[in-house]
This record gives C-alpha cells, structure tokens and sequence, in this order.
C-alpha cells in the first residue's frame, strides 16, 4: 500500500477526513512514493479549538521552562540529523548535505529561543511621576499559524514555530504538501522534548487549509513565506482578518563584482550561490553584475569552466553538487524560462536542459544554465526562475551596477564583491534591498539578527526570528501603577500628567 502522510494533531497522527489527498514525489526518479491528506476547513478547524485549549496552560508555564523544553528539543535534532537529512533529501532531492545545512540553519533558531527568559523581558521606570512607577510586559498572542514553503521544509518552519512557541503561543503549521514528512517529525520530537499537547500542530493542505487558516478568528498571526503573488494574497486576507501578519515572497539577488575583487574567491562563491540546491532558494544568488568589461570577460570565461565542473546527481550521491529539482511541473516551468532567455536575445552560453541521469531518466534533473549578456528589460530578469540558471548583467560603473537590484520589483537580498572598503560601506549604506552581503554571496543573517526583505520580497512590518520575531509573536501591555497614601482629592478628574 501507499505510504500515507497524515496531520500532526493534538500529539499524535489523525488521519485525514476529506478524501483527498496530494502526491509526493521522489524528484529522482520522478515516481509517486506517498500520499499526503488534505485538510477541510473543518478540520482545521479542529485543530485551531484544540490549540485554544492547550495554549493557555503553556502560556502560563514560566518561560525558563519553556526555555528548558526548547532545549531538549535541540539536541533531539542533533541527535536525529542524519535521520531528518535523509528523510527532507528524500522528498526534496536536495543533497544529504545540503538537507543537513537546511535544518542546522533552522536549530540555530531554536537555540536563540532557548534564551526565551531573557528576550520577553520588560521595561520598568521607578518614579515616572509623583509616587509613580511604569513597567511594561510581552505576552503571547494565542494561536498563530506559519504556512511554509517546499524549498526549506526544516529550516523555515523552525524559523517560525520556534520563537512562536517559546513565547507562549500554539503553532499551527501548514507545510509544503510537496515534502511534508520532516514537519511531521519536528512536531514528534516536540513532544519528546516535554512540549504540552496540541501547542505545535502539522496540518496538511492546499488553498482550503490556508483560506481557513488566514481567515479563521482564533488565530491571531500567520506568518507565511512564497511566491510574492501568494505573500500579497495572505497579508491581504489576514490583515483584512485581523490578524498580525508577515508575508515573504520571492526574489531576485544580485552580487555585484567590482575590478578589484579576487575573482578566484568570486567563481566559488557564485558558483555555490547561483547553482547550489539545484538554484531554488529564495536566497540564492542568480544574478551577477561584472563591472567593467575586462572583469565581465574573465568572470564569464572562469564560470563556464566551473559550472561545467559541476556534478548533478541523486540526492544520496555524496559527489553531487546538487540533486534534482521538486517536480516535474517546476522542472518544465525552468526550462520554459531558458527558452524565453534564448527567445529575448541573450546569450546561452550552457544549457541544462534535457538532462538525465542513467538509471534515473524519469528523475527531475537540470544541468547548470548560464546566460550572458542579459538586459535588465527581459522578462527573464525580472521574474524569479528559481531553478540552476546564472544570468549575467554587465555594467560599466558602480553606479549603474547598483541601481539594478535597487530598481527591481524585488528587495531580497544583494552582494558586492570588493577589497575597497569605502566602497562596500557605501553600497549597503545606499542599495534598496534588505540584506545585504559584503563579499559573502547568501547574506541570510545569523539567528540573533532577523531575516527580511524589501518591496515585492516583503510584505509586513516585521522579519523572521530574531528580536523581531519575539515581538511578531508577542503583544506588549504597558503598566502604570500608583500606590496613594493619602486623599488624591480632584486629582482624579484630571488627565494625568507627570507634572
């Protein structure tokens, strides 16, 4: 029989109710290897009532409690890497590891929230007024859900469910139906690590799970990350709700490489970037801006080279620099963007289209892409292919360089590749986009910091982890308290004032 994926609830795994259910796919060999169920409304529902009731009861543990549950489940996923690896590599097709980066880039976020304690801390004044003193504390919201992406099925829900539930809130997870067991397994080794019941739930689904999620009125925060079309849709229909909301989208990054940057370090940083987990990261680097035509002539000729040394191969295979892509659909849907290139006028210099693997031909895999010589008015620039394609834009000056990321729809992420130091403080100081990196090419920030982009790749006032996100999934009450020892006589008819 096929092997079934069921929902997450309450502790243990319910089987779905609906009928329905979606395929999951072994990208390299392209066959089906199991069925994941599809949520009703109703049983998302479910779920959200069965929230309410654990929340309160986690809300009211203490937070070095919390802090203490948050660190056994830390080391439950050191101690169970390399199953989590196989089993995300398994129904993504990254490599084995890569899949251990996706979810060591997850743990580091449970280890900022096992300093819960110390984040939710409040403000406190002695003496703001006459016998006056005001404190302020963070409180959780109450149930909040996280509606995650395909790309990075530990790492993002991590990102999320991580601060959410040390704060003190329920977490209602709707993973990608396209790998949705490592999900499953994060909210297993929740409970081994002491987390109540019902406070972390998996539940499967397509637009009916997320519609009854954003619109739902006992879930107070969705935090989402996708296309940007779809991020658009959910901060619209969750603010429309109500509810709190941040909605990352898709991208386009640059790395801008300046004359007089060590262009041998520049090859293995871009090559990485641009290629690496098969091109679909929204952080990956698929753009490249030589400055000046002798940089641009020797990036291009030593790209060719290391992209053709490039080894594509299963997701096991520990020689391959990456696996194949998710699915058949968005392996087409690559390929239709590699013709469009050809058909707007640039340069393909390596196609990777048509690939196969013996043993594997059914597998869905693409060769590393490069295209020269690309204009920022084509269509392929200004969409996100998400898949193993490097384009090239050249320009002649710093400034013209620059205003490419700044003028895209996107605002994700940019690099400059540089040995000038004023240079580099005035490009991240001036360019329109979130993160930037200096001659870093993937500027996702460390844990204690928080991740964010801008424009189309953002929508929402606050980023992922971080301090931001003990405030996304925090509300503040301010106290302001009096102790009177004698008659405030009209005073009390007064606006107060600290006069």
């Amino acid at each position: 029989m096929m092997r079934e994926i069921s929902h997450f609830i309450n502790g243990r795994s319910v089987t779905g109710a609906s009928g329905r259910f979606g395929d999951i796919y072994d990208p390299n060999t392209g066959l089906v290897q199991a069925r994941v169920a599809l949520a009703t409304a109703a049983e998302v529902d479910d779920a959200i009532q069965k929230a309410v009731r654990a929340q309160a009861g986690w809300a009211a543990m203490n937070p070095q409690r919390r802090a203490r549950v948050m660190f056994a489940f830390k080391a439950l996923i050191e101690q169970n890497m390399e199953e989590l690896a196989h089993l995300l590599s398994s129904e993504h097709g990254k490599v084995i590891a890569d899949a251990k980066g996706d979810i060591q880039r997850g743990l580091e976020v449970v280890e900022f929230a096992c300093g819960i304690p110390h984040l939710l801390k409040g403000d406190y004044t002695e003496g703001a007024g006459p016998g006056i003193d005001v404190y302020s504390m963070r409180q959780p919201l109450g149930v909040v859900a996280g509606i995650t992406p395909f790309n990075f099925p530990a790492m993002i829900p991590l990102w999320m469910s991580a601060v959410a539930v040390a704060c003190g809130n329920a977490f209602i997870l709707k993973p990608s139906e396209k790998d949705p067991s490592v999900p499953v397994r994060l909210g297993q080794l929740l409970i081994e690590a002491g987390l109540p019941e019902g406070v972390f739930q998996v539940v499967h689904g397509d637009k009916v799970a997320v519609d009854a999620l954003i619109t739902h009125p006992d879930i107070k925060a969705v935090s989402f990350v996708g296309s940007s079309d779809i991020a658009q849709y959910i901060y619209a229909t969750g603010a429309a709700h109500g509810k709190r909301v941040q909605a990352m989208g898709g991208a386009k990054n640059h790395g801008i490489i300046m004359p007089d940057a060590d262009l041998d370090q520049v090859v293995k940083d871009i090559v990485g970037a641009a290629y690496g987990s098969a091109g679909e990261r929204c952080m990956a680097l698929p753009v490249a801006v030589p400055v000046g035509q002798k940089t641009a002539d020797a990036f291009v000729e030593r790209m060719i080279d290391a992209a053709r040394g490039l080894k594509v191969g299963i997701s096991t295979d520990a020689e391959a620099h990456y696996g194949p892509v998710i699915s058949a659909a968005h392996k087409a849907k690559v390929e239709n963007y590699i013709q469009m290139g050809v058909d707007e006028g640039a340069s393909l210099l390596l196609d990777g289209r048509g690939m196969k693997l013996q043993g594997h031909e059914e597998g869905f895999f693409i060769g590393p892409t490069l295209f020269d010589h690309v204009k920022p008015n084509m269509v392929t620039y200004q969409e996100e292919i998400f898949g193993p394609v490097l384009q090239v834009v050249r320009a002649e000056t710093l400034e013209e360089a620059a205003a490419l990321p700044s003028q895209h729809a996107y605002g994700n992420g940019v690099a400059i590749f540089t040995r000038n130091g004023l240079a580099a403080r005035e490009f991240a100081a001036k360019i329109n986009v979130g993160m930037v990196g200096i001659n870093v090419p993937i500027p996702v920030p460390v844990a204690y910091h928080s991740f964010g982009g801008w424009k189309r790749s953002a929508f929402g006032d606050m980023n992922q982890y971080g301090e931001d996100g003990v405030r996304f999934y925090t509300k503040v009450k301010t106290v302001t308290q009096r102790w009177p020892d004698g008659d405030i006589g009209d005073q009390a008819f007064i606006i107060p004032t600290m006069s």
